[in-house]
């Protein structure tokens, strides 16, 4: 049986929001009417009088049922009196409106335009939950275009706007800033990490072009597009798992699937994207081509994914070879140095162009051909 959680509280009243994020003084009320007045929009200030078991009144004082009819988002009051109490309301407006497909109506929108500003004052974490809700939403452009328009994403991914109007060749048919947002609503996942990596991709791009217009080129950008990651991880206080999940998707999304690619490359990639991630970031690099205008046939994904499979069943790193430092340091009869790595790495060199070398018997001689 699914549980239904209530939270449940007196009524309260609440004064002055010097800092736009906590009242000033907070008081137990007595009436609903001063309940509801704090209240940040309309839809979310509608009360139920249980009069009986069977019997109850709707008590709807700023419309927030026409409001609901008409899907709208708006403030309670005086718009800027909402936002100024306290400055994350903005970014709740944007996250409903995307999260249902209301509209906020016209002067509530113009007042996030006025405020955008005060979101500063808003600490990281509390920002990074309302933007991750935008970006699991069903089409989560919508909202980040909303948090361009209103002015809130100049304050919270600035990096983000200097993809606007930026011109891309080849295969890309939009500009970087359209580019990702189709990748972000073409990424197939439920996890905020990698739907912001999604929209974070191609940051770097800018930073990196060289050239005008269909003779741009962004070469590294995927370097310097993961340590801006990284950055925007930071203020938007990642943990240290979130950081490192945001900086190898970013840093590593240019791969192939080409069947051509050779076994060796496709153990690189899981090395440096670790299996912990393998199936996010597929999931990243399938949405770039879509977001492209590319169409990719599910078998090549199936393939790519097989072919992760079958690499694993060969020795994969040192680790897997069937001899060990031990068995190097009888043979050479050296004590533990540098030596008795470059001797693995060497010999792992080799297993991994020719991985039926890795019999203990045959490794085992090729330690003592180095005597």
């Amino acid at each position: 049986m699914e549980m239904i959680f209530f939270e449940i509280t007196t009524f309260r009243t609440e004064r002055g929001y010097s800092d736009s994020r906590h009242p000033d003084e907070v008081e137990w009320g007595k009436i609903l009417e001063e309940d509801l007045q704090r209240r940040d929009f309309t839809i979310n200030a509608i009360a139920l009088e249980l009069e009986s078991s069977s019997n109850y009144k709707v008590i709807d004082l700023y419309d927030g049922q026409k409001d609901l009819e008409n899907r709208l988002i708006r403030c309670v009051g005086k718009a800027d009196e909402r936002f100024k109490e306290d400055a994350l309301r903005m970014m709740r407006a944007i996250r409903i409106a995307s999260q249902i497909g209301f509209l906020i109506e016209e002067k509530t929108f113009e007042s996030i335009q006025k405020n955008a500003k005060l979101i500063e004052k808003i600490a990281g974490e509390r920002i990074r939950d309302e933007l991750f809700k935008i970006l699991v939403s069903p089409t989560p452009s919508q909202g980040i275009t909303l948090l361009k328009n209103c002015g809130l994403l100049q304050e919270i991914i600035p990096e983000l706007l200097d993809g606007y109007g930026m011109v891309q060749k080849g295969h890309h048919i939009d500009d970087v800033w359209t580019h990702n947002l189709k990748t972000l609503d073409n990424c197939d996942t439920k996890d905020p990490i990698t739907k912001l990596a999604a929209l974070l991709h191609d940051v770097g791009k800018p930073k990196s072009m060289k050239g005008d217009g269909q003779d741009r080129t962004f070469h590294n950008h995927e370097i310097i597009g993961s340590r801006m990651a990284n950055s925007v991880g930071k203020k938007l206080k990642l943990s240290n798992k979130e950081l490192e999940q945001l900086f190898k998707l970013v840093r590593w999304h240019m791969f192939t699937t080409e069947a051509t690619q050779t076994d060796k490359a496709v153990r690189r990639f899981i090395r440096n994207v670790t299996l912990e991630y393998i199936d996010e970031m597929i999931a990243l690099r399938r949405a770039d081509r879509l977001g492209s205008g590319a169409k990719e046939s599910s078998w090549r994904w199936e393939l790519f994914k097989e072919r992760i499979v079958e690499v694993q069943k060969q020795p994969f790193c040192i680790k897997d070879l069937k001899v060990n430092g031990q068995d190097v340091m009888e043979i050479l009869k050296i004590k533990p140095s540098r030596k008795v790595g470059e001797v693995l790495e060497a010999i792992f060199k080799e297993v991994e162009e020719q991985p039926e070398l890795n019999e203990r018997e045959v490794l085992l001689k090729k330690i003592e051909e180095l005597k």
